[in-house]
């Protein structure tokens, strides 16, 4: 999903907290930087698991849990506000994705825990550029604290997945850090690192999450052949489809993303339809067809049906309106692409119950 860069500061920000993992370190360098390790080889690829028995448990919900008044950074909503969230997600699906591991994240898991809810957990690890370029457009300028924020989510990534093996299912790693148009690229080796880490200290399926327009792209490869899984993104409304085409349009997107990587399992791990945009800037240029909430409804009911007929594993994105993302302005897309409004009452796609 296309974020403006003022908002990944902001999650950024809320992402660097203490994480108190396993002591295991990668060995640093001279600069400080991290040695990345060695790749495993023989690479053994971790089962996704998202059967239990005959049950499907890949139809998933994209969470983002601030409500009106919070933000990444704080204030962050209250243990009581998650697992109020949780009651409204857990009849509807069986996946949740989180994005970053600090945070909310171990409010999401405690409630899960404590409530018994019948869910399974994408375990996010938020990845920030480490450096910048210079002035003369060659020489980086390093960014500590980013770099401090990243081994904060590794870290706290590590010890959530050992203390909740029962809901962390899998581990992704980077969220759009290699497509062009992102505000938090990273270097593929910087990812890469951060990916051979994670499987080497965490016994789970791990993944990285990008754009389609990253992984139909022979550069992902040397990605791809580092995870267990990979997740791809692609909006329908933000690639100028009306909502006639956006169900055979993401058909026929995900079909060349499995193409590119065959064998691979790839899970849909966003897409979704906004309900509202507002008429400036990049969102009224590439959005060609009507938010609302009866095209959200088609989008959403068809593109579920979609994916559970065809066992893909799905994150739709989202679960709750935002209204921390994008400008001031309440019309911005950014805000509006929940099931449900921010004051969590129900859009009509999920008005009717389960």
């Amino acid at each position: 999903m296309r974020v403006a860069a003022a908002t990944l500061s902001l999650l950024c920000a809320a992402l660097a907290v203490t994480g108190c993992g396993s002591p295991r370190r990668e060995p640093a360098g001279a600069d400080g930087a991290r040695t990345p390790a060695a790749r495993q080889e023989p690479f053994v690829t971790r089962e996704l698991r998202l059967l239990d028995g005959a049950r499907w448990l890949g139809n998933g919900i994209a969470y983002g849990p601030h409500r009106n008044g919070q933000r990444p950074g704080g204030p962050d909503p209250t243990p009581a506000e998650v697992r109020e969230d949780l009651a409204l997600m857990a009849p509807r699906w069986q996946w949740l994705r989180l994005y970053g591991a600090s945070g909310p994240a171990e409010n999401a898991l405690q409630g899960i825990r404590a409530d018994r809810r019948d869910l399974r957990v994408m375990l996010g690890v938020w990845i920030d550029a480490e450096a910048v370029p210079g002035a003369d457009g060659r020489d980086s300028i390093p960014l500590p604290a980013a770099r401090a924020g990243n081994r904060r989510e590794i870290e706290a990534a590590v010890r959530l997945a050992a203390e909740y093996p029962e809901i962390v299912s899998a581990i992704c790693v980077g969220n759009e850090t290699q497509i062009f148009w992102s505000s938090h690229r990273v270097p593929a080796a910087l990812l890469i690192g951060y990916v051979r880490e994670a499987r080497a200290r965490i016994a789970l399926p791990v993944s990285v999450a990008d754009d389609f327009n990253f992984w139909n792209k022979p550069e992902s490869r040397s990605v791809a052949r580092e995870v267990d899984f990979l997740v791809t993104h692609m909006h329908p409304l933000w690639n100028g489809q009306p909502i006639a085409e956006a169900l055979p349009w993401t058909q026929r997107t995900f079909a060349a993303v499995r193409a590119a990587h065959p064998g691979a399992v790839v899970v849909l791990g966003e897409t979704g339809w906004a309900t509202r945009k507002h008429t400036v800037g990049e969102q009224a240029t590439l959005i060609k067809g009507r938010p609302g909430e009866a095209e959200q409804k088609a989008f959403f009911e068809a593109v579920t049906a979609w994916t559970t007929a065809e066992r893909i594993p799905l994150f739709y994105f989202e679960a709750f309106d935002e209204n921390w993302k994008g400008g001031d302005h309440p019309d911005e897309v950014e805000k509006h692409w929940g099931l449900f409004r921010a004051d969590r009452s129900p859009k009509p796609a999920v008005a009717g119950g389960v």
